[in-house]
């Protein structure tokens, strides 16, 4: 049977930019484990716009899936990282207005299975941070950063240095040095023109562009969401979870290896910390915890986790939505395979000290396909 799949990214993803793949190990490690099953595949990775609405992204989801699913039948699979785990809840609900005529939205008939990896089904204090002056211009020197360490592999010296020296100087929270994080920015914009050119500065002048998603995930704005999109019946939604260990004297002297490691290391505790800053008005959390869920959590990491636990960019509480599926330590970049160690081919985003390996990517892609398989059992 013919499984069509569908990635799509999150607030710093991308399809595929210059020649790099943002869910290269993803969709490889998809693509072989269905096949393993007995299925024929199509893995589609959707071009979005990073941090357009959840409503923009929506359509071009939409859009995607429309032109590519035929009208053979069968099963289509929603699988979203990040913000683009919204992206196909909003798709999928059965109340969702998205001004599409009927032939645009008929594929949702077939669809068995929504996927979320570290969505912030809740929000995240992080969104709130990003849309403040001085948190846009970070977040257009975070995206460069995310092009160079995962598409360059080996970051210049120069780019570390610049950022080891904006964060080494910067206050965690508030009081941003707006020209440092301009210069910051630019180093490294001018690092990647070098080896990657102009499409790369498209990708962060569309950040710049639109900023519409951060407002839209901010705890707040994500309180309505929750109460406006439902789940389509009949589908099977499953999420994986994780955190990284806290910020410490010990994870910082693990910063300590290299210019590379310590602006990476620095950067991850600055997201960390952010992100942590939990409002009990709007906690990024289910009101009620699901059984089977917390029982995940506890078999996880020997206990429950508190609100403050997070992978350095959504909480850990705020990813929970259906069944959980897999949930473990590792960092926001990690479950997709931008992990470190000998792994070949695998980069690391953060030094967020998280222990993600290859063994922990092969079962969370194992639990994954193992949900999406059932999905297509059940119908």
């Amino acid at each position: 049977m013919l499984q069509r799949v569908y990635l799509s990214s999150g607030m710093f993803g991308f399809a595929r930019l210059a020649a790099y793949d943002y869910f290269v190990h993803l969709r490889r490690a998809l693509d072989e484990r269905l096949r393993a099953a007995g299925h024929e595949v199509e893995i589609h990775v959707v071009r979005l716009a990073p941090t357009a609405s959840i409503r923009r992204r929506a359509l071009v989801l939409t859009e995607c899936v429309a032109n590519t699913c035929g009208d053979g039948g069968g099963p289509i699979h929603l699988i979203g990282h990040s913000t683009g785990g919204l992206d196909a809840r909003l798709v999928a609900s059965p109340s969702v207005a998205l001004d599409l005529p009927p032939d645009k939205l008929a594929w949702r008939g077939r669809l068995a299975s929504v996927t979320t990896m570290n969505t912030p089904h809740y929000g995240t204090p992080l969104a709130s941070f990003f849309t403040t002056v001085s948190g846009q211009r970070m977040l257009r020197a975070l995206s460069a950063w995310t092009v160079v360490a995962l598409s360059i592999g080996s970051t210049p010296l120069a780019v570390a240095g610049a950022l080891v020296g904006m964060l080494g100087r910067l206050d965690r929270v508030v009081g941003l040095d707006l020209r440092l994080i301009d210069r910051t920015t630019e180093a490294i914009v001018r690092t990647i023109d070098e080896v990657r050119g102009h499409e790369v500065r498209e990708y962060l002048d569309s950040i710049e562009d639109d900023n519409g998603a951060m407002v839209q995930l901010m705890p707040e704005a994500m309180d309505l969401f929750i109460a406006g999109i439902e789940d389509r019946p009949g589908v099977l939604y499953q999420s994986t979870v994780s955190m990284a260990p806290r910020p410490s004297p010990r994870t910082f002297l693990r910063s300590l290896r290299g210019a590379r490691s310590a602006a990476s290391g620095l950067l991850f505790d600055f997201l960390y910390e952010i992100t942590s800053l939990i409002d009990r008005r709007y906690p990024c959390a289910s009101v009620g915890r699901d059984v089977q869920g917390e029982r995940k959590l506890v078999a996880a990491f020997g206990q429950a986790p508190d609100l403050r636990a997070n992978d350095g960019v959504v909480p850990l509480r705020s990813q929970v939505w259906g069944t959980v599926a897999w949930a473990g330590y590792g960092d926001h970049l990690d479950v997709i395979g931008h992990y470190g160690g000998d792994a070949p081919g695998h980069v690391d985003w953060l030094c967020s000290g998280s222990g993600f390996d290859a063994k922990q990517f092969r079962a969370l892609v194992d639990a994954i396909t193992a949900g999406v398989l059932s999905s297509v059992r059940t119908r």
